[in-house]
């Protein structure tokens, strides 16, 4: 068994410049990704136009209007019992 093997030890300048190597094939999957993601952003993407703002009061008031039917079927049993 020849020390050493093909591999580089760890630390070595040559096991760094290894590992330099293989990062930006990683790193490219990730940006071709994200670029997808950033196809449903865009002007050209399909679909209905509506604001962060918009969805997020949208979803408040579906939040709360679920709240208020909660308490009106709740006194509403209670009435009924009565």
């Amino acid at each position: 068994m020849a020390l050493g093997g093909g591999n580089p030890q760890r630390g070595s300048a040559a096991a760094t410049a290894s590992m330099r190597r293989r990062k930006p094939a990683g790193g490219a999957a990730a940006g071709g990704a994200a670029g997808n993601m950033l196809q449903f952003y865009t002007d050209d993407a399909p679909g209905l136009k509506i604001s962060p703002n918009v969805v997020l009061v949208m979803s408040i008031g579906f939040i709360a209007f679920v709240a208020i039917l909660h308490v009106m079927g709740k006194l509403y049993f209670v009435r009924r019992e009565a």
